[in-house]
């Protein structure tokens, strides 16, 4: 066995990340799609507003035909929107939307950034937009994805020229990218980013058009004739056995929180770009004309092309590792490229496809998914040779601890090595998302390291150098911890590994109403991040409030296992709300972090830490009728926020609604988004009416527009209309109609402290038998009526609402509960409370 002397920090160490998803195992038609990606040099950036903006058409497009290094800017992470497959919502949706995106660009081929913009919900103008994100931060981190990124095109997806015809943030992220395309190549611009990157100059910008953005497809080609660059998107590609189209389709239905699962397409689709800024196009077929994207491109690359040239053209599909030797020497020739971006670049790409040819299989499972700071995780490793290649495993290298173990093994082919070695989380930091670890404003997130802003996620803090000589050649594989395992009814299991709290705790309810002076109980659990952790838990409520015991004793042995204490706390005898945070102690440490686990198939599961507390409301409010049937829709916490103030909450499942069991009920509530995802309801519309019209109430919270039908007893028709500042006037159409009277007396001061929005996908026509309640709009538009609609049919009571109560509500507005009351009360005057 050949000895040789390796030091960690003589190289530059690429991470191969899995993100806690499968490892990568790459197939000989991928590896050879990977070298002819190495051999173009060449990039671009796509630049959107939102997750779900992104044209993966074009995207996979460029990755995959074109062979460029495609990247999608995405300024926000979709924060703002609802969700369709969970509860989530806000800062928590923005995770799952996150790794959504993660998800599409594995399967498109594409990189994915962000900015620190917080997605506030919809906005009618990009002037609002700007005003409410920090215009100058947001444009800082559209040049710093520019500057780091260093495309030579940037494609917008929306256009910068026609503002207030869209989703304001869809053109604010056209007009940021158009600004920033010349402030980039700037260096009297953004100076304070020059310390960790250099000024870039795009060559050439460009607006993603298309029929979408007219009204008619001959509009758009009377508006666009000869203006533009076309290509078939189509392509299809015998190596992988689908068409670039069905792959976009594949990536777009990643975005399942926004229902966007499709059915794959072929065949022919053109895509068109608008030719914005830089310099002309040669060839109008060619978004790259003109540009070198040889290894000629970069000094001394001439002898690295001729290397990785020869090896596309008569690459070995059965035998893949013949390459290995002349993949090492352009491997060396690549570490002294001069260009220190493109160096950066390809060692990542060819060190990928050395390990793929080779069949090397490295890991490092830990025997646990999480550990807290300063304790020791044990981690198996699995060391293997596929190929025959002369492989020596000289050293691993834990970066969270800077401990190095000598190996010096020689890796016999296909002769698996496993070991075990223990591992010091030597941090005080914790691997939640970097961008909610500190309080956000409305409009931003705030991230002060530089080097963190525009990364999609927060890097794993426990990785492993595989330290290797291939060929006599030193190399280094990265290698994120992970926890692997199996369940009978999954299989095999990945699971991202996480630093988290020796103690998190967690409030059982997010919002606490007290309807009257009586006491309630309030449900803490505490939760254990390492073996045997005790103290004390208290809660610290606003004055005013009381609460008992002061705190309580907590001991817990096994890690992971948690205990449950109870609590009560006295309101207030006025109205008053405020906010009640759990505070842990043990060993003179003070823990106020509660730990929420994410956990979808389709994306890797995610931990996030966010402040252990909840919102606490004294209101007076009454109520009529108590067992509520609850239909839901996509998810939201309309029924906890429900049984807050007192109601009997039944889940009622679509397969279950026949003529018989409605009737218990004293209402029947639809919840969002019901028509949309549950295609079922439309054959149970029959038992839900004949209920309402035997004199039950009946309440549909909002659908979208988009091919529904919503079955209401009359005409009723939805629109895309919306009032999307949360503090505009709220006029009263109906002032003596019985929802705005009883139980609770609705004023002007119930619609005050509304989060986000009053509400969306208002109704724009309906016939006489409805009864509009209250008018609405946005500031400069005509007034909106369909917010709240009531209709008399039969004996009973069918109500339509747009508005946002399933924001209003898990956020504890008082007014909203008192309204929510009133419509489930409508038609019980006189009943007892």
């Amino acid at each position: 066995m050949k000895k040789i002397f390796f030091n960690t920090l003589s190289f530059l160490l690429i991470c191969f990340s899995t993100c806690g998803q499968k490892p990568l195992k790459l197939n000989s038609n991928e590896i050879y799609e990977s070298v002819q990606k190495l051999n173009f040099l060449g990039s671009v950036l796509y630049i959107a507003a939102h997750p779900d903006d992104e044209n993966t058409r074009l995207i996979s497009f460029l990755s995959n035909t074109v062979k460029a290094r495609t990247g999608y800017l995405s300024l926000t992470r979709g924060d703002g929107g609802q969700n369709l497959i969970g509860p989530e919502i806000r800062e928590l949706l923005g995770v799952i939307r996150t790794q959504e995106l993660l998800a599409a660009r594995r399967i498109d081929g594409g990189s994915q950034f962000f900015t620190r913009a917080n997605d506030f919900g919809y906005s009618k103008h990009p002037d609002e937009t700007l005003e409410i994100w920090n215009k100058k931060e947001v444009l800082s981190d559209v040049v710093w994805a520019i500057r780091t990124f260093k495309p030579d095109i940037i494609i917008n997806r929306f256009n910068h020229r026609t503002p207030g015809t869209t989703h304001g943030h869809h053109t604010a992220s056209a007009m940021l990218s158009v600004a920033a395309f010349d402030l980039a190549n700037d260096s009297k611009q953004y100076t304070s980013q020059l310390k960790y990157a250099d000024i870039w100059e795009s060559k050439r910008l460009f607006f993603n058009t298309s029929a979408w953005f007219y009204k008619t497809k001959e509009e758009f080609d009377r508006a666009t004739k000869g203006k533009l660059t076309s290509f078939d998107v189509g392509t299809y590609y015998p190596l992988k056995g689908h068409s670039n189209n069905e792959l976009a389709a594949l990536a777009s239905s990643q975005h399942l929180s926004q229902g966007f699962g499709r059915v794959t397409s072929r065949g022919e689709e053109r895509e068109y770009v608008e030719f914005l800024k830089g310099s002309s196009l040669r060839d109008k077929s060619d978004i790259f004309s003109g540009i070198n994207t040889t290894w000629n491109r970069v000094k001394a690359g001439g002898e690295i092309g001729e290397i990785l040239y020869e090896i596309e053209d008569n690459f070995d599909f059965i035998n893949p590792a013949k390459h290995i030797p002349k993949l090492m020497e352009a491997y060396l020739l690549i570490q002294d490229l001069e260009d220190a971006h493109w160096r950066t670049v390809k060692e990542q790409q060819i060190k990928e496809i050395i390990e793929a040819c080779a069949g090397l299989y490295l890991e490092g499972s830990a025997e646990s998914a999480t550990g807290a700071p300063g304790s020791k995780v044990a981690v198996n490793f699995e060391v293997l040779n596929r190929c025959g290649a002369a492989i020596e495993l000289i050293s691993i290298h834990s970066t969270i601890d800077k401990k190095t173990v000598i190996k010096e093994l020689d890796l016999e082919r296909n002769k698996k090595m496993n070991f075990k070695e223990m591992i010091t989380l030597n941090t005080a930091k914790y691997s939640d998302p970097y961008w909610l670890q500190k309080r956000a404003s409305l409009g931003m997130y705030r991230v002060d390291d530089q080097n963190l802003i525009g990364n999609a996620e927060t890097e794993r803090p426990v990785k492993i150098h595989f330290n290797l000589s291939i060929d006599e050649v030193l190399i280094t594989f990265t290698k994120e911890v992970v926890r692997r395992y199996s369940e009978s009814d999954k299989g095999e299991v990945y699971e991202p590994f996480e630093i988290v709290p020796e103690v998190t705790t967690k409030l059982k309810n997010k919002v606490l109403i007290f309807s009257d002076n009586t006491p309630q109980k309030v449900v803490v659990e505490i939760r254990a991040g390492a073996n045997t952790v005790e103290g004390t838990v208290r809660l610290k409520v606003p004055e005013q409030w009381n609460v008992f015991p002061k705190e309580i004793p907590f001991k817990i042995r096994q890690k992971k296992d948690s205990q449950v204490v109870v609590f009560s706390i006295t309101p207030p005898k006025n109205k008053a709300e405020g906010i009640v945070e759990v505070i842990a102690t043990s060993v003179d440490k003070n823990y106020t972090k509660e730990l929420v686990e994410i956990n979808y198939e389709h994306i890797p599961k995610q931990t996030v830490l966010t402040d252990s507390q909840a919102k606490i409301v004294r209101l007076n409010i009454k109520k009529v009728g108590n067992h509520i049937g609850y239909i839901q829709g996509a998810g939201d916490a309309v029924p906890e926020s429900l049984r807050q103030i007192g109601y009997k909450v039944t889940i009622i499942k679509p397969a279950a609604i026949d003529g018989e069991n409605l009737n218990r009920y004293d209402a029947i509530v639809l919840g969002v988004r019901a028509y949309n995802v549950l295609k079922e309801l439309k054959f149970k519309q029959k038992y839900l009416l004949a209920y309402v019209e035997k004199g039950g109430n009946m309440i549909v919270q909002y659908n979208t527009n988009r091919n529904v039908d919503v079955a209401a007893p009359f005409a009723l028709q939805l629109s895309r209309d919306r009032v999307t500042d949360e503090s505009s006037v709220v006029r009263v159409l109906a002032k003596e109609h019985p929802l705005l009277n009883f139980p609770n007396k609705i004023t002007d001061a119930d619609f005050e402290g509304w989060v986000q929005e009053r509400g969306l996908y208002f109704p724009d026509n309906w016939s006489t038998e409805y009864t509009p309640i209250l008018s609405m709009n946005d500031k400069g538009e005509p007034a909106k009526n369909g917010s709240l609609l009531v209709a008399k049919y039969g004996k009973g009571n069918y109500i339509y609402t747009g508005l946002s109560f399933f924001r209003e509500l898990p956020a504890g507005v008082s007014g909203a509960y008192k309204l929510f009351a009133n419509m489930l009360a409508l038609g019980k005057q006189g009943a007892a409370n």
